[in-house]
């Protein structure tokens, strides 16, 4: 035997079968906040934003990896244009950057013979070093790894 279903049946069911969706949805609480995530809070390099230690490592990686092109005293070398990584020719090109900025800068291009080669760990520490190099002030919590704190960390001339 052939059961055939009528259309009313049909939408009967289908008018039932929403009923019930909708008694269970109204007893379901529902988060209603379509704010935005909180962006990470804005720091500047004067905030202490590395420690001694991490540029101590920093500073035995630019020994390694840095320093036979930018020199011991971060110097540079104008005649081949290597940029000076201290003083005011460092902040003439970072000043009002970001530590991202700085990362992926050098992450893409350093060292200049094989670029990318170091890992992201020893890529902050060696701008921890930069940062002690140039005399801005070491803090309790290491430079961290995470890109949206990276971004908010702005290189400034002078303290603001």
């Amino acid at each position: 035997m052939i059961r055939r279903f009528h259309w009313w049946r049909q939408a009967a069911l289908v008018v039932s079968v929403g009923s019930a969706v909708n008694a269970l949805a109204s007893q379901v609480p529902v988060a209603q906040d379509f704010s935005p995530a909180p962006a990470a809070a804005r720091q500047s390099v004067w905030d202490g934003v590395y420690t001694d230690d991490q540029a101590r490592r920093g500073e035995a990686h630019y020994a390694r990896s840095c320093e036979s092109c930018h020199g011991a005293d971060l110097s540079g070398n104008p005649v081949d244009e290597i940029p000076a990584l201290a003083w005011d020719a460092f902040l003439l090109h970072w000043n009002d950057r970001t530590i991202k900025d700085l990362y992926d800068s050098i992450k893409r291009s350093m060292p200049q013979d094989k670029p990318g080669s170091l890992n992201a760990r020893a890529y902050v520490d060696v701008i921890a070093y930069l940062l002690q190099v140039n005399k801005f002030p070491s803090g309790a919590r290491e430079i961290g790894l995470n890109p949206d704190v990276l971004a908010n960390i702005v290189i400034e001339r002078t303290k603001k």
